[in-house]
Order: structure tokens, then sequence, then C-alpha cells
């Protein structure tokens, strides 16, 4: 498979790495390479079976207008363009392309969400208050990260409140502690995923982008990670 890496941060530096040894053929552009999405060109989009997205919130919508255009396929690991999401889903149908997103592409934070959906439903009653904090590198550049706001949107779906608030923080190299707290007047129910390496994200991605390569359509990873 022919793997087209946009961003060139950590995070899209280990995915190229992955997709090689998983035995694909890579390229990388980096943000200067890139301006304005002026690189994906219809021609150059061609070129790759899969584009895989971790740049930035500003750069990834004119990335994806120039890649889906196209009718090719994306994944997209960048998050805080969620606003436009469904500007995207319609460019997918009309393009035929595919599109397949996720605010983590760890396989233990999708099972963190399903736990936190059955913590919900189990202690919506019980007048348990929820409520999430977050830990991120210094360099993330959104806040509170795409992670916490999926945890948020389970509990509230499965409880039926109106609102989980997040806390989030960034200090130093951290690559990503989610925490989910319920607490009672007599006790207190703790769920955590702490990421140790970005390794599983970028494990992740290239696994999405091998299981998207003979689809089209508009996916959530949370939604068809299992599949994988």
């Amino acid at each position: 498979m022919r793997v087209l890496v946009l961003g060139q941060g950590k995070t899209g530096k280990l995915v190229a790495e992955v997709a090689a040894e998983r035995g694909h053929s890579v390229h990388v552009l980096d943000a200067k390479e890139n301006a304005n999405a002026s690189a994906l060109t219809p021609p150059f989009v061609a070129g790759f079976d899969v584009v895989i997205d971790f740049t930035s919130p500003e750069a990834v919508v004119q990335n994806m207008k120039a890649v889906l255009a196209t009718g090719a396929k994306m994944v997209v690991g960048t998050t805080g363009w969620y606003d436009r999401l469904q500007n995207a889903r319609e460019l997918v149908e009309r393009k035929q392309a595919g599109l397949l997103y996720g605010t983590n592409f760890s396989i233990g934070v999708q099972v963190m969400l399903q736990l936190a959906s059955k913590m919900g439903e189990l202690l919506k009653s019980a007048g348990y208050k929820f409520s999430i904090e977050e830990t991120h590198h210094v360099t993330k550049l959104d806040s509170p990260s795409g992670t916490a706001i999926s945890l948020s949107e389970v509990v509230k779906r499965s409880t039926g409140i109106g609102e989980v608030p997040i806390t989030a923080h960034r200090v130093g190299d951290a690559a990503g502690t989610h925490v989910l707290e319920a607490k009672s007047d007599a006790d207190k129910l703790v769920l955590t995923h702490e990421s140790y390496s970005r390794r599983s994200f970028a494990e992740g991605a290239v696994r999405a982008a091998e299981w998207l390569s003979t689809r089209t359509g508009c996916y959530d990873f949370q939604d068809v990670y299992s599949q994988m």
C-alpha cells in the first residue's frame, strides 16, 4: 500500500515508521511543503492509496477538502475540527471518497470509552457526579483533548446528564492521560487510561488506513476499530 503521511510531528513521524515496518511505501509531507494544502493536487494524491493526517486543526480542514475532492481515502487523527464534520461527510458522499476519523486510535482508549458508557449506565440513578481530567504535552494545540470530549459525550449519552466538566493540563512531553471520575457522597469510582508511548496511536492509525483502503464512506474509529 502507498501511504502519504501529512504532518511530521512526533505522532506523524511514528505513523510513517510503523507504516514502513508493516511493509508499506511511505511518503511524508511537513507543514512547509504543504502550506494551505498546496501540495495536494489531484495528480499527486492519485499516487497514494491512503492519506493519513496528523497535522493541526487549522491545516486539516484544507487538507481534507483537497484530498476528499479527488475521491481518495483519508485517515484523520487530527482533532479540533469536528464542527466541520458534516461538511466532510457531504464531500465524501459526493465524491465517493473514504474518510475514517477518530479522537484517539489507541485500542485501550476505545475499551475505556466502552467502560465509561457502562459506568454511566449503571450509576446514572445512584447520585454520582461525573468529571474528566486529561493531561497532554505542552505542544498539543487543542484543549480539552478530543478523547476527553469523546468521554464526555459517552457519559452524557449513557446517563442523560447535561454536562460533564473537563479539566485539561498541558505538561512537558506527556503522551496522554485521561481520568474519568464518578463520585457520590459515600465513595468514588475512577477509570484511567495512561499512554506511555504514542506508538499505540500510530499503530491504530496505520491499521485504520489498511482497513479503509478497500472501502468508501465516512467512519468513526470508535465504531469500527473492532473490525481491525
